[in-house]
């Protein structure tokens, strides 16, 4: 009997010992919970405050919002009309660009206070900062600040064209243009260049290798007419990394249409004027050993005097020396690249002109020594061509002249002129 109370009482001390425990657990688990409970409280007081500040903030913030143009950091920058600065909600107060040596750059808000942009070009290879300032309806003002780095040389191209802007020239002259660096997408740098005339011709770009490209009509250009080329390679990227930095428009006027037809045969020229007859003139083509090449030649440049030696384009002696050396050959037009010249010619005799082909490849006509003689025929010619004026050689032993030796496209049929279109 005595072992059994024993026993109960051992049972009744464990079951107190377990709810004391369980109490304590309770207990414990209240006490974290309470802790937890505090810690919200002061993370939502937290919160609410930085709410209030940024309410705050935002009531007295600009409503005004700038945009500058190249974004921050952007390189090889356009130098033409890539930066710009502009504003919504608000007017510009105040915009400053310098290169990153301190060099202001002119520029002008525009007169509404939206926009502002450079006066000029930008410099190739350069760092610019730029910071503008704008208020909102409110006068509260909004600030922005950007960097950029404009185009290198290195990375950038160029195309030199012809002819001259402003310039008046004959119905054979195609726009020409050369690139100093080669050209990898034709398509994009095409794409970026128009040529267009009041004619309403179709004009279409032939591209002669990578870096040169031409443009004309299928027929000669309409007498009268203007032409106007319209350069916007500003950031085309020719070839990769190497972008266009020209933003260009020129115009020129074509003259009356005066086309002469050379007859190596029977070595007369017959000018027309407008389609008609004008005049004839007796000429000295190449000899039958260096016979003149047939095709349309255009007329690209004009000397009033030049020298001409024959060592610059292959004709030499067996001491190297050219076969002819003259310094002031008279009257010389330009044919093609590779030394072909329409020209004065005084130390001939007057007998070979109409008679005889005796020169080294140009096309003769008799002049005087000093080119002072207005009414010899080679001072006439040269008085009434205009660069850009076609003279077209038939009758000749020699081949027909390539369309990329000089301005001379148009030895080309339209169907092969537009087959070397990327666009």
């Amino acid at each position: 009997m005595e072992k059994r109370v024993r026993t109960d009482s051992k049972r009744r001390r464990r079951a107190l010992a377990a709810a004391s425990a369980l109490l304590g657990g309770v207990l414990v688990l209240t006490a974290c919970g309470g802790g937890d409970d505090d810690a919200a409280g002061n993370t939502d007081a937290t919160k609410k405050s930085q709410a209030d500040a940024d309410a705050a903030a935002a009531k007295d913030a600009s409503k005004a919002r700038i945009a500058i143009q190249p974004k921050n950091g952007a390189t090889n920058v356009g130098i033409n009309s890539a930066a710009s600065v502009t504003v919504a909600d608000g007017t510009l107060t105040q915009v400053e660009m310098k290169t990153s040596e301190g060099a202001a750059v002119e520029g002008k808000i525009s007169s509404d206070g939206k926009s502002w942009k450079p006066a000029g070009k930008l410099k190739r290879a350069t760092k610019y900062v730029l910071a503008a300032t704008a208020k909102d309806d409110a006068g509260r003002e909004a600030h922005e600040n950007a960097s950029f780095t404009t185009v290198s040389e290195a990375n950038s191209f160029i195309g030199s064209f012809t002819p001259e802007d402003g310039s008046t020239v004959g119905v054979g002259m195609p726009v020409s243009i050369n690139f100093d660096k080669p050209i990898k997408d034709e398509k994009a740098v095409q794409a970026a260049i128009e040529v267009s005339s009041d004619s309403g011709q179709e004009v279409v770009g032939h591209w002669f290798n990578s870096q040169r490209l031409d443009f004309r009509p299928e027929d000669y250009w309409k007498g009268g007419s203007t032409v106007t080329l319209k350069m916007k390679l500003d950031g085309v990227e020719g070839a990769p990394g190497v972008y266009g930095v020209q933003e260009r428009t020129a115009t020129f006027t074509i003259g009356r249409n005066q086309v002469s037809t050379v007859d190596a045969k029977t070595h007369m020229m017959t000018i027309t004027r407008d389609g008609k007859f004008y005049k004839k003139i007796p000429i000295s083509a190449g000899s039958p050993e260096n016979p003149t090449y047939n095709g349309q030649m255009v007329i690209s440049e004009k000397f009033k005097e030049t020298r001409m030696n024959g060592a610059t384009v292959g004709f030499t002696d067996d001491d190297g020396k050219g076969e002819y050396d003259i310094k002031d050959v008279p009257h010389a037009m330009r044919l093609s690249t590779s030394g072909t010249f329409v020209h004065g010619n005084y130390w001939g005799a007057d007998s070979v002109f109409g008679s005889a082909n005796t020169s080294h490849g140009c096309v003769g006509l008799r002049d005087v020594k000093g080119a002072g003689d207005p009414n010899a025929p080679a001072a006439w010619f040269y008085n009434n061509s205009l660069i850009g004026d076609v003279v077209t050689v038939v009758n000749s032993p020699d081949k027909t002249i390539k369309p990329d030796n000089g301005l001379n496209g148009w030895n080309m049929s339209w169907t092969e002129w537009k087959a070397g279109s990327a666009v």
